[in-house]
């Protein structure tokens, strides 16, 4: 993908987030891009803590399309996947990732909420521990702001 297709893409999972947080989900969300950069074949915002945007959507797509061909497309998303949604993007075999902002920033906004206990295993590092290259572009500092600005006020909205 090309920057302006990352930044298109980075936009779109946003809009989608913060659909999630207007139905009283945690606001992140993600997109998967087919080989062409431009086409989003799905999005996905947060369902609850567990059925995260990625994974939901990284399992989605592997029932939907080969292999294969998920390794030529992308999974776009807002944060820097956790350990539980890199590993699921990991085995449905989808070729790339790009994030707007960095799981360090989600902790600066959410300290130890509860309902979002960060895990500090950046995402780089589970895929790293794979049998297969899963390329990573991120986090995108031109946008990181933007992804940040869905959150403010969202956990503290949310109480402890």
């Amino acid at each position: 993908m090309n920057d302006a297709q990352i930044v298109r893409a980075l936009r779109r999972a946003d809009q989608v987030a913060r659909r999630a947080m207007a139905m009283g989900r945690h606001p992140f969300g993600a997109v998967l891009v087919a080989p062409d950069g431009d086409t989003v074949l799905a999005e996905q915002g947060n369902i609850d803590t567990v059925q995260h945007a990625e994974a939901t959507l990284a399992r989605a797509a592997s029932l939907e399309y080969p292999a294969d061909y998920l390794a030529q497309c992308t999974l776009v998303t807002t944060f820097e996947p956790c350990a539980m949604c890199a590993g699921t993007v990991y085995w449905a075999n989808i070729g790339r990732v790009v994030y707007g902002a960095e799981e360090s920033a989600l902790l600066a906004l959410t300290g130890n909420h509860p309902e979002n206990p960060t895990l500090a295993l950046p995402c780089r590092e589970v895929f790293a521990r794979g049998q297969k290259t899963i390329e990573v572009i991120g986090p995108v500092p031109e946008l990181a702001d933007e992804m940040v600005a869905t959150h403010r006020g969202f956990w503290e909205s949310r109480g402890r």
